[in-house]
């Protein structure tokens, strides 16, 4: 097993045995269950209403993508939060050193960060997609929208974890790395909407944010603009991480 994979696990084992990691996963899966069981009653209510017409909304519709939809905004939430220990919690306990001298290369760390946080959060989405995914032993989904929708919130949440990360090698205060990481996807979310109430959304500003290339998958649609616009992030937001981790062992070195 190579070196970043090692960290992963250990990342990620670092995670799973922390009472702040299960509470946090307990509080979303919660909300989201709860949001669950309230669409469901919703669309009990209106489905004899739909019955009736032509083209009407199904379950998918009306319960499957709207629970996701909210979950994409919970995980503008919850990902600083996974997040923020992973190089500050290091710096704040002074163990940081020790896994520079490790003599692992600073990419592979940062990968190895990355990819221990990101599989908590994929985990977390996996149990929330279980919800909707279970209404098909009842009734007919729309397959091919909810692969789209969580195809798109895997890639969000990967570009969220990895603006994460970077957040968190920049500073050595885990609270800081959060607040960061919060205030960056904030701004990524909302960097067009000056241009939006113009009703300008074919400009470039528009590229920029997240909302853009996240709302086309819970349309159904899997466009590679939006495929590439997420790697984009994750490959800048972790090339930064690397170039931080490599100034902090000059540092450690001089």
């Amino acid at each position: 097993m190579n070196a970043a994979a090692l960290i992963a696990r250990h990342e990620w084992r670092r995670l799973a045995v922390q009472p702040f990691s299960w509470g946090l996963a307990a509080i979303v899966v919660a909300l989201m269950a709860w949001q669950f069981l309230l669409s469901i009653d919703g669309f009990l209510e209106l489905a004899p209403k739909l019955g009736g017409l032509k083209g009407a909304p199904g379950v998918t519709d009306l319960v499957a993508i709207p629970l996701l939809r909210g979950y994409s905004t919970l995980l503008v939430l919850l990902v600083p939060l996974v997040t923020m220990r992973s190089f500050a919690g290091e710096r704040r306990a002074q163990t940081l050193p020790l896994l520079l001298a490790s003599g692992v290369g600073n990419l592979r760390i940062v990968l190895g960060k990355y990819f221990g946080a990101f599989g908590f959060v994929l985990v977390l989405t996996v149990l929330v997609a279980l919800m909707p995914l279970a209404l098909g032993f009842g009734t007919a989904l729309d397959a091919g929208k909810l692969a789209a929708a969580l195809l798109g919130l895997v890639l969000y949440a990967a570009a969220l974890c990895a603006i994460g990360v970077a957040c968190s090698v920049w500073t050595a205060q885990p609270a800081l790395a959060a607040a960061s990481a919060l205030a960056i996807t904030s701004l990524l979310a909302v960097v067009d909407s000056g241009a939006r109430l113009q009703g300008v959304d074919t400009a470039a500003v528009n590229y920029f944010a997240l909302p853009t290339h996240l709302q086309p998958f819970f349309l159904g649609l899997v466009g590679s603009v939006d495929v590439v616009y997420f790697a984009l992030l994750v490959f800048v937001a972790l090339a930064l991480a690397t170039r931080r981790l490599d100034t902090l062992r000059s540092r450690a070195d001089a």
